[in-house]
């Protein structure tokens, strides 16, 4: 039996819960003299420093049986957290714990870390990607885990923000709780993931189906925008590789693509497409207005793509683009709207989000152009 102090995400009874499943912890109110959590920049989580003068706030978890410290030990080190014992207060009481420590210079930090904050504001997310990681305890080792963390966090971004999901249903039919989960596992697990699902579901005839089987490719949200130059009536594209088109055994495997990324965890969807502009385009956004939002392929894909037109400046714009971080090689290109939509009846407009973000400007292209050009009349 041993005891850990937590200072972090852990004081939470939900993440606690999550982590430990069925195994339970004695909980106390404790302080770590002379140590400060902090607030790891970008993350959701924090980690501790000594800080002569300071005091951590958390729990005191006395003894915790050796499962119990297996998966906690699993939802911890596998981040490069690593066990110190020290002594904590519990009210009149000192008692050493073990606690979490961060080797120096493995996370940057962004101040000190604020609990009720973190529980206001980042729990949903955290709770949401921390089930699906300790969803592998005992599968996948956690250190094997660790890289994937990113794509967790941006799957339930997506599972949150579906979940809120509030479309009209005119023509179709309304089936909220319709769909029971018998099962679900992930046999692929990497920066994406595949989602197997054992389901029944109440059929239009009012009775339910009997167990059927789903695959899902789940790789998260994404946001699309298509910078618009309504002065000299043009957009600007981009070009790079695509593995999808490559599988296929495309010979020109390179697309023709609207500005493109996945959301991240504590950014809006406007805020993905101005990030993506800088880092695809070196371009700063003006007035954005959203197209659309759809399911790419809802048959086999969860993702759902939210698409913005943007107001640009174009007369400079173009080049070679990408962070070499995710070995992005890509190429901006400013093309007079006409051609552009060309591409359509071409063909060489081979993708969803290009194909819809032309047409809906081919629509929007005059009001565009009075609101952003101040022209008048009509445009050819």
């Amino acid at each position: 039996m041993r005891n850990l102090f937590f200072y972090g995400t852990l004081r939470d009874a939900d993440v606690l819960a999550m982590v430990l499943g069925p195994e339970r912890a004695t909980l106390t109110p404790a302080v770590l003299d002379d140590h400060v959590a902090m607030a790891v920049a970008g993350e959701t989580f924090p980690i501790i420093h000594a800080k002569i003068g300071a005091q951590a706030h958390g729990l005191l978890a006395e003894n915790l049986s050796d499962e119990a410290v297996e998966r906690l030990n699993y939802f911890e080190l596998g981040f490069g957290y690593e066990l110190r014992s020290l002594a904590v207060r519990a009210g009149a009481r000192v008692v050493q714990a073990q606690v979490y420590f961060c080797p120096p210079g493995l996370f940057a930090t962004d101040g000190e870390w604020d609990f009720a904050h973190w529980g206001q504001r980042q729990k949903p997310l955290f709770l949401e990607a921390g089930a699906e990681f300790m969803a592998q305890y005992g599968r996948i080792p956690a250190d094997k885990l660790e890289p994937f963390w990113a794509g967790m966090r941006v799957r339930a971004l997506a599972r949150i923000a579906g979940r809120a999901t509030n479309a009209p249903a005119v023509l179709r039919k309304t089936h909220k709780g319709e769909v029971e989960t018998i099962a679900m596992q992930r046999p692929y697990l990497g920066y994406f993931a595949m989602e197997e699902f054992e389901l029944r579901l109440r059929k239009f005839n009012g009775e339910m189906s009997g167990p059927m089987r789903r695959a899902v490719f789940a790789s998260g949200d994404a946001v699309t925008v298509l910078p618009y130059d309504a002065v000299h009536d043009s957009v600007l594209l981009v070009e790079q590789f695509r593995p999808g088109p490559f599988a296929r055994q495309d010979p020109n495997p390179w697309c023709l693509e609207a500005i493109a990324g996945r959301m991240d965890a504590d950014e809006s969807p406007e805020a993905t497409a101005r990030r993506e502009a800088v880092e695809e385009a070196g371009l700063v956004l003006g007035e954005m207005e959203r197209m659309f939002g759809y399911y790419t392929s809802p048959g086999a894909v969860a993702e759902y793509i939210t698409g913005f037109v943007a107001q640009a400046d174009l007369g400079k714009a173009g080049g070679s683009f990408g962070l070499e971080a995710e070995q992005e090689d890509i190429r901006a290109l400013v093309v007079p709207f006409k051609a552009a939509h060309a591409t359509i009846a071409s063909g060489e407009a081979n993708n969803a989000p290009l194909l819809l973000s032309l047409q809906w400007l081919a629509a929007n292209r005059a009001r565009l152009r009075r609101l952003w050009a101040g022209e008048q009349g009509s445009v050819a």
